[in-house]
């Protein structure tokens, strides 16, 4: 199950990204599930991984050798079948072997390879599988591989996720195209599952560490599908410099505010992607909370409805049960939360003020706005001017069959 349009939408090539995507059957025999991202000399990288403390090898490594490289990247390897987290040292070595291979082959510096991995936790990586494919993918590099990686990359995603865009700044034409995968252990708290977005436009590092920071808190870390910070979640920004631009050096700029539009785009419309495909997802649901003292009260709210179980199942049965997000927004930590200031609706429909039901509200109304497939759930505070909106799902059975029998 899943929400929205099938449909990938046209990726446009990135000048100085080629990209291939080979089958190393980590998992199942045939699939393509190895992904190797090459970017030209002197590409600038910007990186955010999870904040889970049991992070996997492959965001260690990856972080090690990000810094130590001084923030640049030559390939980004991905594989998915094996998140080869929880799988101590041996785990970390296979994720450097693996850079090791794809350095020598390439011919550049090991600390230029970033890994990623995604899949079953707790299985040593197969290692040998990779290695063993890396020639067939250096020699399948192509900048028309966008849409294989983004199919290459999911794991129970039921769909590829993939947004690109064209933006003008200064006279000149800047490409950023960007993919994702993720469909359940989600709640990024940093980033995505696993994203990778490029640009051509050369951009200095700590300014795009900057624009992938401020796009990220307003995508990636507003969408949850169950609450759960996956080990091995990373996102990276890519600027290649090809366009030929003085790089970018203050985000104010016409050329920052560019980029910053553009990435802030891209981002948002894979986040929603997320939830759209989220593990038996049947709703896509904007949980959109106004009138608080400040933004993070805001958040507080809307994620605590958006995480909770009964709000959530109610969703999937499409059962106006306001009841359950009175309770809600009322644990969400709020101090002295004025409950009769309270506006509660269901897409445009008044369902609770004064603390109790809306006396214009029907179940009729009620059930009829929990009918479509998007709905938006808005909480008015009447207690500020922040707001503040987050992106999930419904809990379904089919939700729980997925993760019932993930590893069977």
């Amino acid at each position: 199950m899943a929400t929205g349009t099938n449909e990938l939408p046209s990726l446009h090539p990135v000048p100085g990204i080629r990209l291939a995507t080979v089958s190393a059957g980590i998992k199942k025999p045939g699939r393509k599930d190895v992904v190797l991202i090459e970017a030209a000399e002197g590409t600038t990288c910007a990186a955010v991984f999870t904040r889970n403390a049991f992070c996997a090898a492959p965001v260690t490594v990856a972080r090690e050798h990000w810094q130590a490289s001084g923030k640049k990247a030559r390939y980004l390897l991905v594989n998915t079948g094996n998140a080869n987290a929880g799988t101590g040292a041996q785990g970390l070595q296979s994720a450097r072997t693996s850079c090791e291979q794809v350095a020598e082959l390439a011919g550049v510096d090991p600390e230029t390879v970033l890994p990623f991995s995604t899949g079953v936790i707790g299985e040593q990586l197969p290692v040998e599988k990779i290695t063993a494919v890396i020639p067939e993918a250096l020699a399948g590099l192509t900048d028309e591989g966008w849409a294989d990686a983004a199919s290459g990359i999911m794991t129970t995603d039921t769909r590829p996720k993939g947004c690109s865009v064209r933006f003008t700044a200064d006279g000149r034409e800047y490409t950023l195209t960007g993919i994702s995968k993720g469909a359940g252990m989600i709640r990024p708290n940093m980033a995505t599952m696993l994203g990778y977005v490029a640009t051509d436009m050369a951009v200095e590092a700590e300014v795009l560490q900057q624009a992938l920071a401020d796009a990220v808190a307003i995508s990636f870390n507003r969408v949850t599908v169950d609450g759960d910070t996956s080990t091995n979640d990373a996102c990276v920004l890519l600027a290649t410099g090809a366009a030929g631009n003085d790089p970018v050096s203050d985000l104010g700029s016409s050329e920052g505010i560019a980029l910053r539009d553009a990435l802030q785009e891209v981002c948002v419309t894979l986040a929603q992607a997320l939830v759209r495909d989220g593990e038996g997802a049947s709703k896509f649901v904007t949980v959109q909370v106004d009138g608080g003292r400040d933004e993070q009260e805001c958040l507080d709210v809307a994620f605590t409805i958006a995480h909770s179980p009964l709000v959530k199942t109610a969703l999937f049965a499409s059962d106006p049960n306001w009841g359950r997000l009175l309770a809600a927004i009322g644990r969400a930590g709020l101090q002295d939360l004025d409950v009769d200031k309270v506006g509660v609706f269901l897409n445009d429909v008044l369902i609770a003020e004064n603390g109790c039901r809306a006396a214009s509200y029907t179940e009729e109304q009620g059930v009829a706005a929990m009918a479509p497939e998007d709905i938006v759930i808005r909480v008015e505070l009447n207690r500020g001017n922040s707001g503040a909106s987050v992106w999930t799902t419904d809990f379904s059975y089919d939700y729980v069959k997925i993760n019932a029998e993930y590893r069977t």
